[in-house]
């Protein structure tokens, strides 16, 4: 029996009822409400798991370090925690019941992935006063498209959304070009159901905040797309098939065969300038990467929370650091942001560090927050209207 087989079996008993129903209907256990939140904004997270010895709470919602995380068990079996009171957004959870993560069975909100050392998690949004700047608003709304295709620097069937913006449909001009790399943690999906993208550019289009464009968001690990059939089960101890870090990989499947697709089958301008890439986490690493080897495709490059983690911050950039006044030259904006609590600041500063020696034109910024989709949220919304000009 495998080590996963016995987790979901160990599991599925802690969280089984200690009496089972008997015929004519007899309730399996208490009715319990997972998660509830309250009108003042403080969450409750409850599991049935009458056989558990410990239970707590991982994730996003749990804001504060040094806040409880254990669950209270109650006689009837129900572990519950209650959070909060938490500012309006959309928070990460997960139970982990005696070792074993789950997300909440009670909670159909879930936050997906590639699995490996990144499971599945829930998701639990708490309201503010009104529509917030990622909520789906009365406005005109965009199109987001599935692109299949069959990518021959990998080889293997890969997916990609792209975004088109409201009127699109209806008009024939060439939209700028914004390519969204997603974290090791996600697939290309998650910037729609987790990070919202396409909501948060319909609203900032209809502010008149940003410019219309088509958003391409790609599949960023080095493998085959998850769910276009099977895939081969990784070996013991891989979080994932393939190099997640196999940046040159990416980057012949992203210029090669990706965006000829895309530049086919929409209208995308050609011009560098009116191209960017942006990435978050892994992706974040690989935007750098991509688009500061190739300023003859983008003139904007963007990190957010970028994995940074080579000992050598130039590892990658040879071109870049060996003519500085040439990439000045193309590059119409670099920027690098990062949460002051986020584990990968590090990695930032020094390759911060590294472009300021250099001479090479950038900008900085560290705000709050930590490694968590509450910053790159944020980030799209702040950012995506600096990127390209009216």
């Amino acid at each position: 029996m495998s080590s996963r087989t016995w987790c979901t079996g160990a599991l599925a008993a802690l969280l089984l009822p200690a009496t089972l129903p008997g015929q004519g209907g007899a309730p399996r256990g208490p009715e319990v409400v997972s998660p509830e939140v309250h009108a003042d904004r403080r969450v409750t997270l409850r599991i049935l798991a009458p056989r558990a010895d410990s239970v707590r709470v991982t994730g996003e919602i749990i804001t504060d370090r040094a806040a409880p995380s254990a669950m209270a068990r109650d006689s009837s079996g129900v572990w519950s925690l209650t959070v909060g009171p938490l500012a309006p957004d959309v928070y990460t959870y997960a139970f982990t019941v005696d070792g074993v993560h789950t997300p909440d069975p009670l909670n159909g909100y879930a936050k997906t992935g590639p699995g490996g050392i990144f499971p599945l998690s829930s998701q639990v949004e708490v309201p503010g006063d009104g529509p917030q700047y990622y909520d789906a608003r009365p406005v005109p709304h965009g199109v987001v498209s599935i692109v299949q295709y069959d990518s021959k620097a990998l080889g293997v069937p890969r997916r990609a959304l792209v975004y088109t913006p409201p009127g699109y449909a209806a008009g024939s001009r060439a939209y700028p070009l914004l390519v969204l790399m997603h974290g090791i943690g996600e697939t290309e999906v998650d910037w729609v159901l987790t990070g919202r993208a396409n909501q948060i550019l319909d609203n900032l289009i209809a502010e008149g905040r940003a410019v219309p464009m088509v958003v391409v968001m790609p599949f960023g690990l080095a493998r085959q797309s998850v769910g276009l059939g099977p895939v081969p089960n990784p070996l013991p101890g891989e979080p994932m098939r393939g190099d997640p870090f196999a940046f040159a990989a990416i980057e012949r499947d992203l210029l090669g065969d990706l965006l000829p697709l895309v530049e086919k089958g929409f209208r995308v301008s050609r011009r560098a300038e009116e191209r960017a890439i942006m990435g978050l986490s892994l992706g974040g690493a690989q935007a750098l990467r991509i688009g500061l080897n190739n300023l003859d495709r983008f003139r904007t490059v963007v990190g957010l929370s970028a994995a940074l983690v080579e000992q050598d911050p130039a590892t990658g950039y040879a071109a870049l650091f060996a003519n500085p006044a040439a990439a000045n030259a193309r590059l119409r904006r670099l920027h690098i942001t990062i949460g002051a609590d986020d584990r990968l600041i590090a990695g930032n500063r020094a390759f911060v560090e590294r472009l300021t020696k250099a001479g090479v034109r950038h900008t900085f910024h560290v705000g709050e927050g930590g490694h968590t989709w509450r910053v790159w949220r944020r980030n799209v919304y702040d950012i995506v209207p600096t990127l390209f000009k009216p």
